[in-house]
């Protein structure tokens, strides 16, 4: 079994989703207005220490890690979904060190400890977010 005790990894949290321009529309409403939904927030990027793992070998080969994005918003003033969260699971005793390899971020010392090492963007406003009193 090979044993990997140092690994570098590249991460970036989710991208919020658009916000929706959209106007209400039926048959018998002259001045329907605005309606479009806000968009919903990325994912987070997020370190799990679990049981069970003794090295970072997984993360020899696959080093970019990305979250997901969020959903657009839609018409009649559906809110998108928030992204899903993309998590590292590391064994205990992780310490997590800034790119300079200096600068200590954390050190996960128990079970289902968790950092979160990038949160995900906001979502965008739909333009029902803008609406006025007359409009």
């Amino acid at each position: 079994m090979k044993f990997l005790d140092q690994a570098k990894v590249f991460i970036r949290s989710g991208d919020g989703g658009a916000g929706c321009i959209s106007f209400r529309r039926e048959k018998y409403v002259e001045f329907g207005g605005p309606d479009g939904g806000d968009g919903g927030c990325g994912g987070d990027v997020i370190v799990r220490c679990v049981d069970g793992l003794n090295t970072l070998i997984d993360y020899r080969y696959q080093q970019h890690f990305k979250a997901g994005t969020g959903t657009h918003g839609m018409g009649k003033n559906r809110t998108g979904a928030d992204g899903p969260d993309k998590i590292l699971k590391v064994p205990v005793g992780t310490q997590i060190f800034a790119e300079d390899g200096k600068t200590l971020i954390g050190d996960l010392t128990e079970i289902d400890e968790e950092i979160v090492l990038a949160k995900g963007g906001n979502g965008g406003f739909g333009n029902a977010r803008f609406k006025g009193p007359v409009n």
